[in-house]
């Protein structure tokens, strides 16, 4: 969102009221704005370069305010007191008016056939006997450099132009020559230089080489001349010194040049609607003539006021209200649309200014009802749909896998999706023709040509960029590759992938083999064909001839893994034996529950449950079974469903990832809805009520977790328990027992040692200069002690010019030492040590 800065004080004036920051951030919001915040110029200058930049800044409070990207209109202090004055009742929206020159014919512009090859566009319109003060001229300025920032696209679209009428004599004339063609003084400098010139000038300057590259590489550059020769500008890089609008300036020449002529007119309206209001005849624009070089004449600005109709009844309906159709034409003229009922009906006209070019909709109008009803004022009401929330299946079974590999030793990279196309064909031995790969049709650099098809070629440049490391180097990473698939709409499809390198002295295919034992453990995939899983030899250019194998997962290809070749190994400049794994993960996601899980509801729920009579119960057997006895225990008592409640704390279903038959059964087993007491059970209680429908396609249990009913458990029709005792002490000293087990049993838990997080930490510790004591810098280093912290070993390591820096590693308990601290010990020693860098982190 564009952000409008205004000063307080001026604002305010303009409004006619002072408000206090509270009460003003209100309007901005009752207005659809955002106060972003509130500063002064010294304050801004003070915090983006410094106390001694900022002693000669003013105090003055600026008003930071975030306006709509598409509310052209606001962004300037005259468009805004307008909106706010309009929408407060204060004062009625303007009529802006295109008018014909007192006397003589209107300014011309005339177009050359040869500005086709660079901005074929331009329109134009002057301002008549305008006053300018100090804040409007810098409105002014202001204004135009934020629509070309917005709407204009960094001036690539359109580029405006400004300039003092009474200097310059029409008609004019808009055209391209070489750049050695061209010679002028521009703006705010001493004397004339060629296009050339100013291309190599302004190459320097902060603010305007930004906009060279949109016409630099141009056999021919844009430029408007006056009948006299004179040159106005050089669009879109600078304008002209000789024209230059000044406080004194009366009668003012806006001109837009542009690649598109819509966003032209729209900018052009922006310009003089903002400030036609200092005109002698305030809101009066003076026309003038473009001539295109096919003879075609076109006025300008256009001024267009165009109507709409709708219905209140649609406007009704979209906000949630019920307001009469008068008063939702009176939310519409507060907001700048003039409105009025038409008497057919519900019928509203609507009368769009040329101030309000983001209303392209009936939506655009219902959204500023609502917001002139004001939003917090529309009622509350209960949705129509219901959705249950559920983690994507993919997602979940990603950030377990992250957990686990990470707790396995292997550190996790992220790489970019795009790059080259050597990266994913010729570094790895392969042909791009045989990658599937999507190619980038305007790449920008030769890194980024093509979505990636592998996850390796990013962890071997991660290696190779880590070069210098502690051996082994153990990466992984899972994220998504993109391959061409004719049978999707898009042609491409992504695919999640799992991806893990060994880089030491030996290849360590063993620890690849290893991990990817662990990995097949953690998705619950046994070692055996058929069902399970099993590698075979192949052969891949990738991978060491006789050092490669497939995986295969219940009789399916999921990936490879192996040595990598030593051709691939040197082309991407490593130098020691390197092993990899690479497989796709999403074939052991099994079911997942895509079916939707929205359901039209009543606006007002007015039975909440209903519970089968006796007469229905005879009808229609009952789905539930015969017992509630489950391995979390008994769910038709408060423990039992204290104990599923605990279990789904940290977990969406009964087992796996996806909603299966075991969490049917479950269900089945609760006699009754749980009370909010249990949230854990309720929210994955209500989740299994969606899936009531599609239960029978869900897949089967893999363990029972219901228990079959026992002849006890039946005894619910009969008062008396032939085989029970008279009283209830016996399952009194049951319940005993059983809490004097359960706490027994959480002070023996209490009294393990908990597991304590290390992480092995290498230090850079550089020196000043070459004549500082380094045996006396690491013996300073080692004398910091901490509770938590245990020194290792050190080495000098060159760094150049004779200089060597102490390389030196420690070991720390995570909870009690942080990197942040240990930097701050070490820096301390401000007369041995320059700088202090984290060169390796591990967990242990």
């Amino acid at each position: 969102m564009p952000t409008v800065g205004v000063k307080r004080d001026l604002l305010f004036k303009a409004l006619g009221k002072t408000y206090t920051d509270e009460e003003f951030d209100e309007l901005c919001f009752e207005f659809g704005l955002e106060l972003d915040e509130i500063t002064s110029e010294r304050e801004i200058i003070s915090r983006e370069q410094g106390d001694s930049k900022a002693s000669g800044a003013s105090d003055v409070i600026l008003y930071k305010i975030d306006v709509p990207a598409n509310r052209y209109d606001l962004l300037c202090l005259e468009g805004l007191v307008r909106g706010l004055q309009v929408f407060k009742n204060k004062l009625e929206a303007p009529r802006y008016r295109r008018v014909s020159p007192v006397s003589g014919e209107p300014q011309k512009l005339f177009i050359t056939k040869e500005t086709a090859a660079v901005r074929p566009h331009a329109v134009a319109a002057v301002l008549r006997n305008i006053t300018f003060t100090q804040e409007r001229y810098d409105s002014f300025i202001e204004l135009q450099d934020k629509l070309h920032q917005n709407i204009c696209r960094k001036r690539s679209l359109v580029a405006i132009g400004t300039h003092d009428l009474d200097t310059i004599s029409g008609p004019f004339t808009y055209t391209a020559k070489p750049p050695g063609d061209i010679s002028f003084k521009p703006l705010n400098q001493t004397k004339e230089y060629t296009a050339t010139q100013l291309m190599s000038l302004y190459k320097t300057d902060s603010h305007l080489k930004h906009y060279l590259h949109i016409i630099e590489d141009e056999p021919v550059y844009p430029i408007i001349y006056d009948s006299n020769g004179i040159v106005l500008s050089m669009p879109p890089i600078i304008n002209g010194d000789h024209s230059k609008i000044t406080l004194k300036t009366k009668n003012v020449f806006v001109e837009c040049t542009a690649t598109d002529l819509t966003k032209a007119k729209i900018v052009l309206d922006m310009m003089v609607t903002m400030f036609s209001e200092y005109c002698s005849q305030p809101f009066t624009v003076e026309e003038a003539e473009v001539v295109y070089p096919d003879g075609k004449t076109c006025k300008y600005p256009e001024l267009a006021y165009r109507k709409e109709k709708l219905s209140s009844e649609f406007i009704n309906r979209k906000v949630g209200i019920n307001e009469s159709t008068e008063k939702i034409a009176e939310l519409l003229t507060k907001m700048c649309l003039r409105s009025q009922a038409t008497g057919v009906g519900d019928e509203i006209e609507v009368e769009i200014p040329p101030t309000r070019s983001d209303v392209i909709h009936a939506c655009d109008i219902m959204e500023d009802a609502a917001m002139a009803y004001g939003f917090n004022n529309v009622p509350q009401t209960t949705p129509r749909t219901y959705t249950v929330a559920n983690q994507f299946p993919l997602n979940k079974l990603t950030e377990l896998l992250r957990q686990d590999l990470a707790a396995a030793g292997f550190t996790e990279a992220l790489n970019f999706a795009l790059c080259s196309e050597e990266d994913v064909a010729d570094k790895l031995g392969k042909k791009i023709s045989e990658t599937r790969a999507v190619h980038i049709s305007n790449p920008k650099t030769a890194e980024f040509q093509v979505a990636r098809t592998t996850l390796l070629p990013g962890l071997l440049k991660t290696i190779a960029s880590n070069r210098k490391m502690p051996l082994p180097l153990k990466l992984f990473e899972i994220s998504d590759v993109v391959l061409k698939d004719e049978t999707k709409d898009v042609g491409a499809r992504n695919s999640r992938r799992f991806c893990a390198v060994y880089y030491n002295k030996s290849p360590g295919f063993e620890v690849i083999h290893g991990l990817l034992d662990r990995t097949m453990e953690l998705l619950e995939v046994k070692s055996a064909r058929g069902d399970g899983y099993h590698i075979q030899a192949a052969e891949d250019s990738t991978f060491f001839p006789g050092r490669c194998a497939e995986i295969f997962a219940r009789g399916k290809s999921v990936g490879r893994l192996g040595v990598l070749h030593p051709d691939v190994i040197n082309r991407f400049e490593l130098t020691m034996p390197c092993s990899a794994l690479e497989m796709d993960i999403e074939p052991f996601l099994g079911h997942t529950a895509e079916t939707p899980l929205t359901h039209d509801v009543p606006m007002q729920e007015v039975i909440k449950h209903k519970f089968p009579t006796q007469g229905e119960s005879s009808q229609a057997p009952s789905s539930r079974p015969t017992s509630t006895k489950t391995a979390f225990g008994d769910v038709s008592t408060a423990a039992g469903l204290k104990s599923l409640n605990d279990f789904l704390a940290d977990k969406s279903y009964i087992e796996g990832f996806a909603a299966s038959q075991a969490d049917m059964a479950i269900f089945d087993a609760i006699p009754s809805a749980p009370c909010s007491t249990f949230c854990h059970l309720m929210r994955w209680y209500n989740h299994m009520k969606s899936f009531q429908r599609e239960r029978a396609s869900l897949p089967s249990a893999k363990s029972q977790f219901v228990l079959q009913a026992t002849a006890n458990d039946a005894g619910d029709d009969d008062d008396i328990d032939l085989f029970g005792s008279d009283d209830e002490a016996e399952s009194a000293e049951a319940d005993r027992i059983k809490e004097q087990r359960l706490a027994e049993y959480a002070a023996k838990k209490s009294k393990k040692p908990a597991l304590v997080a290390k992480s092995s930490i290498l230090l850079d510790v550089k020196p000043w200069d070459d004549e500082t004591n380094m045996a006396e810098l690491e013996q300073r280093v080692r004398s910091v002690s901490m509770d938590g912290l245990l020194w290792g070993q050190s080495k000098l390591v060159p760094v150049g010019y004779g200089i060597k820096k102490l390389q030196i590693g420690c070991v720390v308990e995570d909870e009690k030492v942080g990197t942040d601290l240990l930097e701050e010990a070490i820096t301390a020693f401000e007369d041995y040590v320059q700088s202090v860098d984290v060169a390796a982190f591990n967990k242990i």
